[in-house]
């Protein structure tokens, strides 16, 4: 990684304050992160950057091969209108495609971000990729990619935990590949 710093400044720029970086190779994928997928969310097939639209699991290991380098960006937060959520979400993926914009711009080519929520680009998602209204911007989530979020953040020493309720603090983790 040429300079470090200068990425660390562009995290902060874009609002992404809590960092880790990781060795792509400690990125947990496993397969009953697709099957919780298919059988728990609703958003299963009615999102164009969910499963069943995103590579296989094992397309989703190769891929995440590929790199040596990862960025595990941590959002804690606590809301008290569960449905706020979702627009926190969709402002925290916005900063996360700028910020992945800006890395590729400053000679990492292959930087490419996990959202930490559904894309929520648009208002209602057309549901296949195919139809997607913004294409060269719709990330998926790391889950979306098999990825074991869990796994993966307990082996930094990162906080998560399965929540009970909405009125809980949550920890929220997106990704940013960056080679």
């Amino acid at each position: 990684m040429a300079d470090r710093e200068a990425l660390e400044r562009l995290f902060t720029k874009h609002g992404c304050e809590a960092f880790t970086w990781i060795e792509a190779a400690d990125i947990v994928v496993a397969q009953w992160v697709r099957v919780k997928c298919l059988f728990g969310c609703d958003e299963y097939g009615m999102n164009a950057t969910c499963p069943p639209h995103v590579p296989a699991v094992d397309e989703c290991k190769r891929f995440f091969g590929e790199y040596t380098t990862a960025v595990v960006f941590h959002f804690p937060k606590r809301l008290d209108d569960p449905d706020a959520r979702h627009d926190w979400g969709k402002s925290v993926n916005a900063s996360l495609l700028a910020l992945e914009r800006e890395v590729f711009l400053a000679g990492y080519h292959k930087a490419f971000a996990l959202f930490m929520s559904s894309c929520g680009l648009c208002n209602e998602c057309p549901g296949v990729p195919e139809e997607c209204r913004h294409p060269e911007s719709a990330r998926p989530t790391a889950e979306g990619l098999a990825m074991d979020v869990f796994s993966t953040v307990r082996k930094c020493g990162l906080p998560i935990e399965v929540l009970a309720t909405y009125d809980e603090p949550m920890n929220r983790y997106a990704f940013l590949l960056v080679e």
